[in-house]
């Protein structure tokens, strides 16, 4: 996620999910206007091998969607949180931020074990 507004953010899959999923053909996004809930499936993302489904972690209306993945998906995966990113979306509950890890605390829930 990365904030691009007083309540716009980026919402794209995490560096881990990308390499998991491998190289990406294609990204399945909602439509800008379409509201979303957290929880609520947005999308996929697909790659050779495997489909990734998206859920909103965040709530509030799209108001951008990445064109740019049509013809260039790779993105995904060169710079999942750059130029990677999948939608913008213009938060209702900006609380619901402070229900999301950082990029430490998701490392370690993710390499635990």
């Amino acid at each position: 996620m990365l904030r691009t507004g007083e309540s716009e953010v980026r919402v794209g899959i995490t560096d881990n999910a990308q390499d998991r999923l491998g190289a990406v053909v294609s990204a399945h996004l909602p439509r800008v206007g379409e509201v979303l809930t957290v929880g609520q499936g947005m999308g996929q993302v697909k790659s050779t091998g495997a489909a990734l489904a998206v859920y909103a972690t965040l709530s509030g209306k799209v108001v951008a969607v990445n064109d740019e993945l049509a013809s260039n998906p790779e993105a995904v995966n060169g710079d999942p949180y750059g130029e990677g990113w999948l939608v913008a979306v213009d938060l209702t509950n900006r609380a619901e931020l402070d229900n999301l890890l950082d990029a430490s605390a998701y490392q370690e829930l993710v390499y635990r074990g």
